[in-house]
């Protein structure tokens, strides 16, 4: 099964490597779809965003991967969340994401909520303790909400996972990866999968239709 990945940083912003290594790492790991979302505000997205189109662009010429140009939304006030992703798509951004409320991080109370009635944004990142009513908004407007393999980000994963079933909200399984370590295999995807309870269609729907779904929203064909 391919790995799809979308969250990942480059030294755009507080990653390590550049975009288009980190794509071909992706790559020879078995990757079939990697989002490059650098940390943004607002002022910044115009520096990080047009180097991402073109260098996904261009990989995306050579090797057969979906590399999906985008941003994180990153501890930007809730009210400035719609602006922010408005501005991030009209810079070119096909794929966006918000730092939601992790609990390892001060991001302010209400982000998570912004994001997703935006009506701007795919995915809330690490949504930390997402609240029933979050997780059904998210449900209803088809926003991700992410079970995070990163370090920290994880410990509210399982909370994620059960707030997310009884809101009938999709999930997906992403790397944060800030270091080629951080990139994942099929076995690591399965692995958080099943630590954070999910299993049977639920885990399916995380590993393949969750992903394919989202793909094909932001105009990518996998054929």
């Amino acid at each position: 099964m391919p790995v799809y990945d979308f969250h990942t940083h480059t030294f755009l912003s507080d990653g390590e490597l550049s975009p288009m290594e980190l794509i071909r790492r992706a790559f020879v790991k078995g990757y079939r779809a990697i989002g490059i979302t650098d940390h943004v505000g607002l002022a910044d997205q115009a520096r990080v965003i047009p180097i991402l189109v073109e260098e996904c662009r261009r990989a995306m010429s050579q090797w057969d991967i979906i590399a999906i140009p985008g941003v994180e939304i990153t501890h930007v006030p809730p009210s400035l969340v719609p602006e922010a992703a408005e501005r991030a798509r009209a810079l070119g951004a096909r794929l966006v994401v918000v730092h939601g409320q992790t609990v390892t991080e001060p991001v302010e109370e209400g982000t998570n909520r912004a994001a997703i009635g935006s009506g701007k944004v795919d995915v809330v990142a690490h949504p930390g303790l997402v609240a029933a009513e979050d997780a059904r908004e998210a449900g209803r407007r088809g926003v991700f909400l992410e079970v995070s393999a990163r370090k920290g980000h994880s410990l509210t994963n399982g909370h994620v996972v059960r707030q997310a079933q009884a809101a009938a909200a999709k999930l997906l399984i992403d790397s944060d990866a800030h270091s080629p370590d951080d990139l994942l295999t099929e076995e690591w995807v399965r692995t958080v999968a099943r630590g954070a309870g999910l299993e049977g269609e639920d885990l399916y729907a995380v590993l393949e239709a969750n992903p394919r779904s989202l793909l094909e929203r932001l105009g990518y064909s996998l054929t």
